[in-house]
């Protein structure tokens, strides 16, 4: 790899995060991942995540991938000198993520505004349950919450039971990847008006113009609901809970094979639809000329779907997905992470990467995505101990031992 590739497409773009748990370090993990320069702001307890779910050595397994290649500096933002450093670093950073209430930064004295009076080329993506305005931007709101509130939970499930929740945290990450989208176009406007602020003000300075990046939780979700909305409006469809069915395109659903694997078929082209019944011995449906376009199958979808789960009933697992890739039909058994782990496809993409802990124990961690084939993204460090780079970070905005001392002892500055 070439030092350019090595280096990352935001190599020299400086971002401060100012958050906890999900949307805004996966946001800043991303820009981690292809080269950015991540300092990540923790509490002297460090982020909640570090204690969630499978731990080694006491911390969390999610903490080692959702901060890899960040700067942790523990700092008490309770106390002014804390809010002193997280200034200074706001005022150089390129990018500012944060997932707070709105309201906490200005309370600090970071807002957007107060930053932005001084430095015009403040670009600061601001990611929460509702956004910064409105009747309810005050209130609390979590991935589950935009889930629910943006209509993904209301047509996830079964129709004859309650919503269900995908089993990942998904409005949360969906809202994260709205904030890299929204950081790299404002990033872009900064350097096409003027670009990076030189430090200086009044009528020395000179900067290109920054901007804030809203994004509520449930509006991200809420983007990636389809045609859900021009439905309600010109056809007064609400749209309901389908099982495992794509609505309104047949078909796309999951069907049990007869030793009890699950897969999903995706045969609602017209082409693959005639390969698909011609496979599984339904020539009848094949060449049915009511059945040749999706909105003719639609009215057929329950006869359709009987007719694929009665074949797959017929046939084991591995039998059904060899006959059904054999004709050309899109189709996958459900994959556990077992099954990721071992199969052939995730291998050759090298969807694992290869890491140790720092006692030596291996452990892979998921690839970055997406591919680059010119400036790949990379893990050069696993997430870092608590306050691993408090010297470091506090030494470039001219901090001596001393003062890092001073500041240690009266709490303003923490390490694990």
């Amino acid at each position: 790899m070439s030092n350019k590739q090595a280096s990352g497409p935001l190599s020299g773009v400086k971002v401060l995060e100012l958050g906890t748990l999900i949307a805004g370090p996966f946001c800043s993990r991303m820009l981690a991942e292809f080269g950015a320069d991540v300092v990540k702001i923790e509490s002297p307890d460090g982020d909640p995540i570090r204690q969630w779910r499978v731990l080694k050595d006491g911390t969390s397994l999610w903490w080692y991938v959702q901060s890899r290649n960040k700067k942790s500096v523990a700092l008490n933002m309770k106390d002014p000198r804390g809010q002193e450093i997280a200034r200074k670093l706001a005022l150089e950073a390129d990018i500012i993520i944060e997932n707070y209430r709105p309201g906490v930064l200005e309370k600090w004295g970071i807002g957007y505004e107060e930053l932005k009076a001084v430095n015009p080329a403040t670009i600061m993506v601001r990611l929460s349950g509702y956004g910064q305005t409105g009747p309810l931007k005050d209130l609390p709101g979590f991935g589950a919450i935009g889930e629910s509130m943006g209509g993904m939970r209301y047509v996830s499930g079964h129709p004859d039971r309650p919503p269900v929740r995908i089993g990942i945290s998904i409005g949360d990450s969906v809202a994260a990847l709205h904030g890299v989208i929204g950081a790299m176009m404002a990033l872009r406007h900064r350097d096409v008006t003027g670009g990076r602020w030189n430090g200086k003000s009044g009528a020395d300075c000179k900067a290109g113009q920054g901007q804030m990046v809203d994004v509520a939780l449930y509006e991200a979700v809420f983007n990636m609901m389809e045609s859900l909305v021009p439905e309600y409006d010109h056809a007064g469809v609400v749209r309901e809970r389908t099982g495992g069915a794509l609505p309104g395109i047949v078909p796309s659903n999951t069907y049990t094979t007869k030793d009890g694997g699950n897969i999903v078929i995706a045969g609602n082209g017209d082409a693959i639809f005639k390969r698909l019944m011609l496979a599984i011995g339904r020539g009848d449906m094949a060449n049915d000329p009511q059945l040749a376009r999706n909105d003719g199958r639609v009215p057929r979808t329950q006869e359709i779907d009987n007719a694929i789960q009665g074949w797959c009933e017929t046939q084991c697992i591995d039998d059904a997905l060899a006959i059904l890739k054999a004709a050309d039909v899109p189709v996958t058994k459900i994959y556990s992470v077992q099954d990721m782990m071992s199969d052939a496809q995730f291998l050759a993409r090298n969807m694992f990467e290869q890491h140790a802990f720092k006692d030596g124990t291996p452990i892979k961690l998921p690839a970055v995505t997406p591919k680059l084939s010119e400036t790949p993204g990379e893990t050069k460090w696993l997430g870092p101990q608590l306050g691993e780079h408090n010297c470091e970070v506090l030494s470039s905005l001219g901090y001596t031992e001393e003062d890092m001392e001073n500041l240690r002892r009266e709490g303003v500055i923490a390490s694990a």
